[in-house]
C-alpha cells in the first residue's frame, strides 16, 4: 500500500510551477460598494473630489478588495474538481504588500504559482506555498502576496 510520503513525488493535486491566473478589472462602483460593505469609509474609495485632491488623483479600491479577488481565485482554483481530483482546500495563511494603487477601469491580471509542495502527516494533506501577485497588464505589480494552502483528497 503507498505512503502519502511515497506519494510526495508524484501527487496531482497540486505541484510547484503550477498556476491559475484570472484578468478583472474594477469599476468605480464596485470600488464604492465595496468599500461601503466592509466598513471602510475613506473617501478615496468613493469621492472623486477627494480622490482628485489626493497623491493618486483618482477614485482607488482598497487593498482588502485587490486581496480578496485573490485569494478567491487561489481557493477557487486548488479546489477545483474539474480535472478528475477530487480536493478539500484551507487556506493557512495569506501575507500581501502593496506596492501601487488600483485604479478604477485598470486591467489587472492575478496570477497564484506553486513555488512548493510538501506532504504534511500531521495535518493529513499537502502544504503548499503559493506566491502571488496582481498586476497592470503589461506593468507594474499593484499587490504581491504569499500563501500556504492545505489540500488534500477529499475521496473516501
Amino acid at each position: 500500500m503507498d505512503t502519502p510520503l511515497a506519494e510526495a513525488e508524484t501527487t496531482t493535486l497540486i505541484r510547484v510551477d503550477e498556476t491559475c491566473e484570472r484578468v478583472m478589472r474594477f469599476t468605480r462602483e464596485d470600488i464604492a460598494t465595496f468599500a461601503s460593505l466592509t466598513g471602510d469609509s475613506n473617501p478615496l474609495h468613493h469621492d472623486m473630489q477627494a480622490a482628485q485632491r489626493a497623491r493618486h488623483g483618482e477614485i482607488i479600491a482598497s487593498g482588502q478588495q485587490t486581496t480578496a479577488q485573490m485569494i478567491g481565485l487561489a481557493a477557487s482554483f486548488f479546489s477545483r474538481s474539474d480535472d478528475g481530483q477530487a480536493r478539500e482546500l484551507l487556506c493557512l495563511n495569506f501575507n500581501f504588500a502593496f506596492k501601487a494603487p488600483v485604479f478604477a477601469e485598470q486591467e489587472l491580471l492575478l496570477r497564484w504559482r506553486v513555488s512548493s509542495v510538501e506532504w504534511n502527516e500531521k495535518l493529513g494533506g499537502w502544504l503548499a506555498h503559493v506566491d502571488g501577485r496582481a498586476t497592470v497588464r503589461h506593468s507594474h505589480p499593484c499587490v504581491v502576496g504569499r500563501g500556504t494552502l492545505l489540500v488534500k483528497s477529499s475521496e473516501a
